[in-house]
């Protein structure tokens, strides 16, 4: 079937996204229920919640991968990605607000703004996401709507302009106030929320609610210049004008609408959907897509424009075993058996299967829209952020950038005979995660996997088993170091080679210098006269790059380095390629080792939340781990600790944290940066690396 035409104004792509726990995945809930998509409530505690719908979700109760919907609202039609909320799994968050046009922040009412609800909040204003807040779970002991709009101030940098007053908290949480039509929404229980009544504003909360509609008149006004004057000559704002204004400001990003509800007790939803529809951006508000080599050259959101899309997450059909393609479409028509051509590899491929996705269930399509999100199969070679687009009008969009992976594992299938189904399983769980990165150890004759976190690794190898029928061995989690030099050095190599017939020849000499942590490497030619000639200066290069790859300090990736060829010699018959490949690995390698170099490891920003009468044990658990506490807080009648803390020092810390709390401290950790380790440690590591054949004992 053809994907219905909507009016691009009346589109919303929206996501949801917020803190591990704050409530995303009962919220899509609620918002599939309350538009008719879904008959009954999937509740997550229950393992039946339709937008968890991978095993792994259902028994941890938690969101791993992206799940995309589509529903009605009244005459709006809405896209909703329920996004993950561990950090783990934040290459899902990443690929998402790179395609969406508006998001949900979500916040729950007694633990408010919490680590993971900034790195999410940071991740979309990379891509400039207009957002408005949902304060969530007031039903809650603790819940308090006014301290989290104080919150997103302090901590997010953002301005938060009340829509709604909750009416009560905590058990008390019986409705909330409308600024708009300045009335109070109560919800029949016995409809699950369906039925709304209005009713006059409690009089115990009639200033405060004429106090807060002031102030987003206030803050409506000054989205609008003539808004402005109308405002100062004392002459009243229209509530259009005002509804007008604050759409402007929040797709502007300088002002953030908030709502709240309970999503659990189906209080509050349906007013957050009306705001999602009244704030929001539609693809016309978001505007034209650039490429990212020629900002001139554009696409309009219009089914007229050539086609142009941008593939943001790929995942393996188990019924199929073939590769699904997620495509958010920017600029015209992508029809059933069109010819793509991928872009960024340029490699042209045929769409065979077209479909819209609902959770884990197929709607097919024969043609999908500008402004739509849609899933299809045939794009075998395609990648994460590869731009798709009408081979007679080529574009390349921005790509997506995804961190680094922090820690990896050793991985061997129990049953030999299961080698190459292993081969076959990670490579196409690599295809689908760009942060999951499979290497294979020749030394050991080890596969390595690397990931975000223990249980995003726990969960790939419990993927392997009962996806692929693959069980794994695994070894012990290992933390991603890195390299670095401390000072400026010069070094000079010459690689010289005689056996018989031709020989090899290469002189190379190379400036090494500290950069600031995380700056590209940088690569410079300042040779002079042709003393090495313009050919063999990419092969310099290529050898250095080589050479970075595995440190001479311990075998680890190197960073923060800059390096500068300037001189050298070259042979007429002798010099080649890789001869000066070879020259300028050794070189460098002999260079690092007299600039001082130093191990780095990955820092965690940790946030511990415990009952005060563990505040001691658990702020010494930190210490013991090698952290440094950087402030305590109250939160919602609970102490909470933040510090940075290495990651090494932090496999385990579940459990240890769980038995000095008797059950009740929780923590929860998000990759900050690279800092040296101390020297004793580091010489265990180092150690530890040439006893496993990792770097040869000279590099000490």
């Amino acid at each position: 079937m053809a994907a219905k035409t909507f009016p691009l104004d009346h589109v919303r792509n929206f996501g949801i996204m917020a803190h591990i726990d704050g409530g995303k995945t009962t919220t899509s809930e609620r918002i599939l229920y309350y538009s008719g998509k879904n008959y009954k409530i999937g509740e997550v505690h229950e393992g039946a919640a339709t937008m968890d719908f991978m095993v792994q979700e259902q028994e941890r109760g938690i969101t791993i991968q992206s799940a995309a919907t589509c529903v009605m609202w009244g005459n709006y039609r809405l896209s909703l990605i329920d996004t993950p909320g561990h950090v783990d799994f934040t290459a899902e968050v990443e690929r998402s607000l790179r395609v969406l046009d508006g998001a949900v922040a979500l916040y729950c009412a007694v633990g408010g703004v919490q680590p993971q609800s900034e790195q999410v909040w940071r991740q979309s204003e990379k891509y400039k996401v207009p957002k408005i807040a949902f304060v969530n779970k007031m039903d809650r002991v603790g819940a308090n709507f006014y301290a989290v709009m104080d919150q997103m101030k302090s901590q997010l940098n953002a301005n938060p302009v009340p829509m709604v007053l909750p009416i009560g908290a905590g058990e008390t949480f019986s409705g909330i106030v409308d600024l708009i039509s300045m009335k109070a929404l109560r919800y029949d229980m016995k409809t699950l929320g369906k039925t709304v009544t209005e009713e006059e504003i409690p009089a115990d909360m009639l200033e405060k609610a004429q106090e807060y509609r002031q102030k987003m008149i206030e803050s409506a006004a000054e989205q609008d210049d003539a808004l402005m004057e109308k405002f100062f000559a004392g002459e009243e704002l229209t509530m259009d004008e005002v509804k007008k204004a604050i759409r402007k400001g929040c797709i502007a990003r300088t002002i953030t609408p908030a709502f709240c509800g309970s999503a659990f007790k189906d209080k509050g939803v349906q007013q957050l959907l009306d705001g999602v529809c009244e704030y929001l951006p539609s693809p016309l508000d978001a505007g034209a897509a650039v490429s990212a080599d020629d900002e001139t050259q554009k696409r309009e959101p219009s089914d007229n424009e050539p086609f142009c899309g941008l593939a943001f997450k790929i995942m393996t059909d188990p019924k199929s075993g073939g590769k699904i393609t997620f495509v958010r479409v920017y600029s015209g028509t992508l029809k059933l058996g069109a010819e793509l051509l991928d872009s960024t590899i340029n490699r042209e491929q045929r769409i065979s299967r077209l479909f819209r996705m609902h959770a884990a269930k197929q709607e097919p399509l024969d043609e999908a829209h500008a402004g739509d999100i849609v899933a299809c199969v045939g794009l075998t070679e395609t990648r994460t952020g590869d731009t798709l687009c009408d081979p007679d009008h080529p574009i390349t969009l921005e790509s997506i950038d995804f961190p680094a992976p922090v820690i990896s594992v050793a991985v061997k299938p129990q049953s030999r005979q299961d080698n190459e189904k292993l081969g076959v399983a990670l490579h196409a769980l690599a295809m689908e995660d760009p942060t999951f990165v499979v290497t294979f150890d020749q030394e050991t004759s080890e596969t390595i996997i690397a990931g975000m976190g223990e249980l995003y690794l726990e969960v790939i190898v419990d993927r392997l088993k009962r996806e692929f029928n693959v069980a794994c061995d695994v070894g012990a989690p290992q933390v991603a170091y890195r390299e670095t030099l401390t000072q400026t050095v010069e070094s000079e190599y010459k690689h010289v080679k005689q056996s018989g017939g031709r020989g090899q020849y290469a002189h190379v000499c190379l400036k090494l210098e500290p950069q600031e942590p995380g700056k590209e490497f940088e690569f410079v030619n300042e040779v002079k006269g042709g003393v090495i000639p313009t050919e063999y200066i990419p092969a310099v290069e290529k050898g250095v790059r080589k050479a970075l790859e595995s440190g001479p300090l311990a075998g680890f990736p190197v960073v923060n380095c800059k390096a500068t060829v300037y001189f050298g010699s070259y042979h007429e018959v002798d010099s080649n390629e890789f001869a000066f490949i070879t020259c300028a690995m050794q070189c460098f390698k002999q260079g690092f080792l007299k600039a001082k170099p130093q191990l780095l490891e990955p820092m965690m920003d940790v946030e511990v939340v415990v009952p005060e009468q563990y505040m001691g044990a658990a702020n010494g658990s930190i210490n013991q781990r090698r952290g440094r506490v950087e402030g305590m807080d109250e939160r919602g009648g609970m102490k909470s600790i933040k510090a940075t803390v290495p990651l090494g020092e932090m496999f385990g810390y579940s459990n240890a944290i769980r038995t000095v709390t008797q059950g009740r401290g929780t923590f929860t950790m998000i990759f900050k940066q690279y800092e040296a380790v101390p020297a004793s440690i580091a010489k265990t590591v180092i150690e530890k690396r040439i006893k496993e054949g990792k770097v040869r004992p000279s590099a000490e």
